[in-house]
């Protein structure tokens, strides 16, 4: 297959892109320096040029606390972006995969949000992530919304990056543990994206690793296994509540998503987060200079 990425610098792109080469794709990935996607011509002379089979939209404004005071570029980048790159794929006949967030449910739930439940996003990079979901569904005949939640990969900065440095710099490091929801390691991502293009199961999918947890939980569960990678952690770790932590956008409560259009698809679910982590900290070990 021909395949675009845009977004092709980030950590979900960087692994998506070096997937699909190893496939056997032919693959053009697309960072901000060779494609901006908020200039709707060079959208259309991009992709219309390399003509793909499948466009992966990683491309996005991911700012969360930035975005509440620059309503605009969320919007420009995540709406109006994510408008020329649908458009630009529709005009050559691709498929469209839309990388989306768990921001664009309340975050309110009792139980895990599933594909097509009511969204309502509370935050301005929710909202503007939401907005890029309607204009996919209204202009592509061929989509895949893929929602997804607390990305983490060896490239580019994350929390569990975060967490690996403070753990081993400061004597006590404090993580919420009243907002749970699951963590999503790249390449798993990237797995099942590569899985999703080859079909025709179009739609809204919930994809994160298995399992759920919150922040403290998830932070304990990366010093425990940091420390078996042999990394010296200091840190004592303690919980603490999202009311001593004040942020500009508010955090879903809640953001757990299930699975359900992986299972009635027929696709095999994501691992657990606990593997996926697993992995992640042995590859990070190795790659270390």
């Amino acid at each position: 297959m021909r395949v675009l990425v845009t977004g092709a610098a980030g950590q979900l792109g960087m692994d998506l892109v070096s997937q699909l080469h190893q496939k056997g794709h032919e693959v053009k990935g697309c960072d901000r320096a060779s494609l901006d996607i908020t200039n709707q011509e060079q959208c259309w002379q991009v992709i219309g040029e390399f003509k793909p089979d499948a466009v992966i939209h990683c491309a996005a404004y991911t700012a969360v606390d930035a975005a509440e005071t620059d309503v605009d570029g969320a919007y420009r980048v995540n709406a109006a972006g994510t408008r020329n790159i649908a458009v630009a794929a529709e005009k050559v006949g691709a498929k469209f995969v839309y990388i989306s967030t768990d921001y664009v449910f309340n975050g309110r739930s009792d139980v895990p949000y599933q594909e097509y439940d009511n969204t309502d996003p509370q935050s301005i990079y929710g909202k503007s992530k939401r907005a890029g979901e309607i204009l996919v569904q209204s202009l592509s005949s061929r989509y895949f919304i893929v929602r997804t939640s607390w990305v983490y990969g060896l490239h580019g900065n994350n929390f569990v990056k975060t967490m690996l440095r403070l753990g081993q710099e400061k004597p006590l490091v404090q993580v919420v543990n009243d907002q749970k929801g699951s963590p999503t390691y790249t390449i798993d991502l990237a797995h099942f994206l590569l899985e999703l293009i080859y079909t025709e199961k179009y739609g809204i999918y919930h994809a994160s690793n298995s399992g759920e947890c919150t922040w403290f939980e998830f932070t304990q569960a990366i010093f425990e296994e940091a420390e078996k990678q042999g990394i010296n952690i200091i840190a004592q770790l303690e919980p603490c509540t999202t009311e001593q932590f004040p942020r500009p956008a508010p955090r879903p409560i809640n953001s757990v998503m299930d699975h359900l259009s992986i299972r009635t698809n027929g696709f095999s679910d994501v691992r657990h987060w606990k593997e996926g982590l697993m992995e992640f900290l042995q590859q990070f070990q190795v790659s270390k200079p």
